[in-house]
């Protein structure tokens, strides 16, 4: 993840050769250059101009000259970044892929030997916040394999780039504003605060506004550092979901077995249900544990019928404001219940059946458009509102909605267009 999200960090096909047609053209608006000095491209100029824009937002929220200064000594455009928000795994690849990487084996081990070591702080975070604690080292384990890989990009300078090309519009500007406020509360020197390409940082990766929403001084050593401290990490994240709705003794989800003669419906995978109605249908944990008496679930489907199938939760919706990918969410999940000894997948993901490329993903929003269903940005990633528009067409063309799109449905849809 590349931090905490309330939306997907997903770049439209428009914004992106925007950005790149100005990181190209900048190059050739270049002022005479002395014989000794160069003098600054446009771009640079226009970036400087940006900064300069913001002392004025910064000044009303506490920050004082001397900090901003010190913020943006040396900092310039960083082009990296830009590329880097059009590469988005969760979004991208097969799913199984991304699971196999997220939950690989060694992950698993190591996450088994730091939630033993600070199973003190997952306990009392637990007890604090009402949080499973295998979703506190899941999220802990996927965003920095336990703090050990939290990111080398300047987060000061990743945020103002992304700012200065209006990526996703105000966002990264606030996100910008709120580091500048957490440098001038002194957690952290300008230079030291580093993270990943779209500005999280710490051990579970934060966004600045979420930092200051959120982080906390659980170690209680006299200021909150979700950098270097691994229990005021663990903290501030059970802190930040329970804030976001996380319901305590609810499961975030569980796989489970339908029966041959099961009805599936469109309905079962866009709205939560009682337990109770599915246990009657006949859905069973693939476990053999009874389902909860109390509570709600709705089908998760992310491989279709022939793969994996779930009953998620609320929860696993809150897991989802870490980072709107439905992927990823899954990735915390199956990562967490394996480093605390929980049982793994039953079912296999369907890899012979291939997964549609990003192209032939943009071809199928773009055939659903045009037929009336609304499929999200046609940007070749899969999210809840292709799969939304997969489930719909199928329910109406009498196939199962199951939400899972392959080359034989596309090529359908295709025909339909």
């Amino acid at each position: 993840m590349d931090g905490i999200r309330k939306a997907p960090f997903r770049i439209g096909l428009r914004t992106f050769v925007w950005a790149s047609a100005l990181l190209v053209l900048s190059g050739s608006f270049v002022f005479a250059a002395s014989p000794s000095r160069p003098q600054p491209s446009a771009r640079d100029r226009a970036f400087g101009d940006f900064i300069a824009s913001l002392w004025p937002m910064a000044e009303t929220l506490g920050v004082t000259r001397k900090t901003f200064d010190r913020a943006f000594a040396s900092v310039a455009f960083d082009p990296r970044v830009v590329a880097e928000s059009a590469r988005q795994a969760e979004f991208t690849v097969p799913i199984w892929d991304y699971i196999a990487v997220a939950a690989s084996p060694g992950r698993i081990a190591r996450g088994r030997e730091k939630a033993k070591a600070i199973m003190p702080w997952l306990d009392k975070a637990s007890g604090a916040y009402g949080v499973d604690p295998a979703v506190l080292v899941g999220v802990w384990g996927l965003e920095t394999d336990y703090g050990a890989a939290a990111g080398t990009f300047d987060v000061v300078r990743s945020l103002a780039s992304l700012a200065f090309v209006r990526y996703r519009d105000a966002y990264f500007r606030d996100e910008l504003l709120s580091a500048l406020v957490i440098l001038e509360a002194g957690d952290i020197a300008p230079r030291a605060l580093v993270g990943s390409w779209a500005g999280a940082t710490g051990q579970t990766q934060f966004m600045p506004s979420s930092i200051l929403a959120f982080a906390i001084d659980f170690e209680q050593h006299g200021r909150r550092d979700p950098w270097a401290s691994a229990a005021d990490a663990i903290g501030s994240t059970a802190h930040y979901l329970a804030g976001n709705g996380w319901t305590r003794g609810l499961p975030w989800g569980f796989e489970v077995a339908l029966p041959k003669d099961f009805a599936l419906a469109d309905a079962d995978s866009a709205k939560p249900a009682p337990f109770a109605s599915f246990a009657a249908r006949g859905v069973a944990r693939a476990d053999g544990k009874p389902l909860p008496t109390a509570g709600e679930g709705r089908l998760f489907m992310p491989a279709g019928l022939r793969g994996p199938i779930f009953l998620v939760t609320r929860n696993f919706d809150v897991i989802k404001t870490y980072n709107a990918s439905t992927a990823y969410a899954l990735a915390v999940a199956l990562l967490g219940d394996a480093v605390m000894g929980r049982a793994g997948l039953f079912a296999s993901w369907p890899r012979s059946d291939g997964a549609l490329t990003p192209g032939q993903v943009r071809n199928l929003q773009a055939g659903l458009q045009k037929l009336g269903y609304d499929p999200g940005e046609v940007d070749g990633m899969v999210g809840d509102a292709l799969r939304a528009a997969v489930r719909k067409y199928q329910e109406q063309n009498g196939l199962p909605p199951d939400g899972y799109a392959d080359a034989a449905l596309m090529k359908r849809i295709e025909s339909d267009r």
